[in-house]
Protein backbone atom coordinates (compact mmCIF):
# COMPACT_ATOMS: atom_id res chain seq x y z
CA UNK A 1 0.00 0.00 0.00
CA UNK A 2 1.25 3.60 -0.52
CA UNK A 3 1.18 6.26 1.66
CA UNK A 4 -0.65 9.20 0.95
CA UNK A 5 3.24 11.50 0.26
CA UNK A 6 3.90 8.77 -2.22
CA UNK A 7 0.60 9.10 -4.27
CA UNK A 8 0.66 12.63 -4.13
CA UNK A 9 4.01 12.06 -5.46
CA UNK A 10 3.06 9.82 -7.89
CA UNK A 11 -0.15 11.87 -8.85
CA UNK A 12 1.98 14.97 -9.53
CA UNK A 13 4.66 13.28 -11.89
CA UNK A 14 1.85 11.76 -13.83
CA UNK A 15 0.55 15.36 -14.33
CA UNK A 16 3.88 16.17 -15.34
CA UNK A 17 4.56 13.89 -17.61
CA UNK A 18 1.01 14.23 -19.23
CA UNK A 19 1.59 17.90 -19.56
CA UNK A 20 4.99 17.47 -21.33
CA UNK A 21 3.24 14.89 -24.55
CA UNK A 22 0.63 17.39 -24.67
CA UNK A 23 3.02 20.35 -25.18
CA UNK A 24 4.64 18.18 -27.59
CA UNK A 25 2.60 16.14 -29.78
CA UNK A 26 0.42 19.79 -30.00
CA UNK A 27 -0.14 20.70 -33.63
CA UNK A 28 1.99 23.29 -35.19
CA UNK A 29 1.39 26.68 -35.42
CA UNK A 30 0.62 27.95 -38.99
CA UNK A 31 2.63 30.68 -38.10
CA UNK A 32 5.39 28.29 -37.07
CA UNK A 33 6.48 26.63 -40.57
CA UNK A 34 6.65 28.35 -43.73
CA UNK A 35 8.68 28.14 -47.06
CA UNK A 36 10.40 31.75 -47.86
CA UNK A 37 11.80 32.05 -51.31
CA UNK A 38 14.00 34.54 -51.61
CA UNK A 39 14.20 35.84 -55.71
CA UNK A 40 17.06 38.27 -57.08
CA UNK A 41 16.12 40.99 -59.70
CA UNK A 42 15.09 39.66 -63.12
CA UNK A 43 14.79 42.02 -66.40
CA UNK A 44 13.05 44.80 -65.66
CA UNK A 45 11.66 43.33 -61.65
CA UNK A 46 13.21 43.98 -58.39
CA UNK A 47 13.99 40.97 -56.04
CA UNK A 48 11.45 40.39 -53.57
CA UNK A 49 11.26 37.58 -51.28
CA UNK A 50 8.01 35.41 -50.86
CA UNK A 51 6.77 33.46 -47.47
CA UNK A 52 4.04 31.29 -47.52
CA UNK A 53 2.30 28.41 -45.35
CA UNK A 54 2.92 25.11 -47.56
CA UNK A 55 4.30 21.86 -46.81
CA UNK A 56 7.48 20.72 -47.02
CA UNK A 57 7.01 19.00 -50.19
CA UNK A 58 5.50 22.27 -51.80
CA UNK A 59 8.28 24.50 -50.84
CA UNK A 60 9.30 25.91 -54.09
CA UNK A 61 8.87 28.47 -56.71
CA UNK A 62 5.84 27.41 -58.20
CA UNK A 63 3.85 26.94 -55.17
CA UNK A 64 5.29 29.87 -53.40
CA UNK A 65 5.48 32.65 -55.68
CA UNK A 66 2.34 34.58 -55.91
CA UNK A 67 1.45 36.66 -58.40
CA UNK A 68 3.91 35.53 -60.23
CA UNK A 69 5.97 38.25 -61.92
CA UNK A 70 6.68 36.84 -65.25
CA UNK A 71 4.70 34.67 -67.87
CA UNK A 72 5.68 31.79 -70.14
CA UNK A 73 9.21 30.74 -70.75
CA UNK A 74 10.73 33.23 -68.57
CA UNK A 75 8.82 31.38 -65.51
CA UNK A 76 11.20 28.58 -65.43
CA UNK A 77 14.23 31.17 -65.54
CA UNK A 78 12.78 33.11 -63.04
CA UNK A 79 12.05 30.42 -60.21
CA UNK A 80 16.27 29.04 -61.05
CA UNK A 81 17.22 32.44 -59.51
CA UNK A 82 15.08 31.94 -56.40
CA UNK A 83 16.41 29.99 -53.39
CA UNK A 84 13.35 28.46 -51.45
CA UNK A 85 13.89 27.31 -47.92
CA UNK A 86 11.48 25.22 -45.91
CA UNK A 87 11.70 27.20 -41.80
CA UNK A 88 10.34 25.82 -38.96
CA UNK A 89 10.23 28.04 -36.01
CA UNK A 90 9.34 28.15 -32.17
CA UNK A 91 6.76 31.35 -32.16
CA UNK A 92 6.57 30.66 -27.82
CA UNK A 93 10.11 31.11 -27.91
CA UNK A 94 10.37 34.23 -30.36
CA UNK A 95 7.36 35.77 -27.82
CA UNK A 96 9.77 35.08 -25.03
CA UNK A 97 12.63 36.34 -26.56
CA UNK A 98 10.31 39.83 -27.13
CA UNK A 99 11.36 42.27 -24.39
CA UNK A 100 14.95 41.61 -25.62
CA UNK A 101 14.44 42.44 -28.73
CA UNK A 102 12.33 45.28 -27.51
CA UNK A 103 15.32 46.87 -25.16
CA UNK A 104 17.86 46.05 -27.64
CA UNK A 105 15.55 48.42 -30.24
CA UNK A 106 15.34 51.35 -27.40
CA UNK A 107 19.15 51.33 -27.09
CA UNK A 108 19.76 51.32 -31.04
CA UNK A 109 17.61 54.28 -31.19
CA UNK A 110 20.29 56.13 -29.04
CA UNK A 111 21.37 58.92 -31.00
CA UNK A 112 24.81 58.96 -30.09
CA UNK A 113 27.01 55.74 -28.82
CA UNK A 114 28.11 58.08 -25.74
CA UNK A 115 24.36 58.69 -24.87
CA UNK A 116 23.13 54.52 -25.30
CA UNK A 117 26.24 53.94 -22.44
CA UNK A 118 25.31 56.99 -20.37
CA UNK A 119 21.63 55.01 -20.09
CA UNK A 120 23.09 51.81 -19.55
CA UNK A 121 25.63 52.75 -16.78
CA UNK A 122 22.72 54.68 -15.28
CA UNK A 123 20.92 52.01 -15.58
CA UNK A 124 23.52 49.56 -13.99
CA UNK A 125 23.85 52.44 -10.98
CA UNK A 126 20.82 51.94 -10.04
CA UNK A 127 20.60 48.27 -10.35
CA UNK A 128 23.67 48.19 -7.84
CA UNK A 129 22.05 50.59 -5.46
CA UNK A 130 19.55 48.17 -5.43
CA UNK A 131 21.52 45.35 -4.71
CA UNK A 132 22.78 46.57 -1.74
CA UNK A 133 19.59 48.12 -0.20
CA UNK A 134 18.30 44.41 -0.72
CA UNK A 135 21.84 43.18 1.27
CA UNK A 136 21.38 45.67 4.23
CA UNK A 137 18.04 44.43 4.88
CA UNK A 138 18.47 40.68 4.84
CA UNK A 139 22.00 40.34 6.09
CA UNK A 140 22.08 43.90 8.69
CA UNK A 141 17.95 44.14 9.38
CA UNK A 142 17.15 40.54 9.33
CA UNK A 143 14.47 41.12 7.18
CA UNK A 144 12.87 38.86 4.66
CA UNK A 145 12.29 40.08 1.33
CA UNK A 146 8.74 38.67 0.07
Amino acid sequence: MLRPSSTILLAFSSLVCFLILVNTTEAKNSEDIRCKCICPPYKEHDGKIYNQNVSLKDCNCLHVVEPMPVEGKDVEAYCLRCECKYEERSSGTIKDQQPFANAHDVLSRSRSRSNMLNKVEHAQQRWRRQVQEQRKSVFDRHVVLS
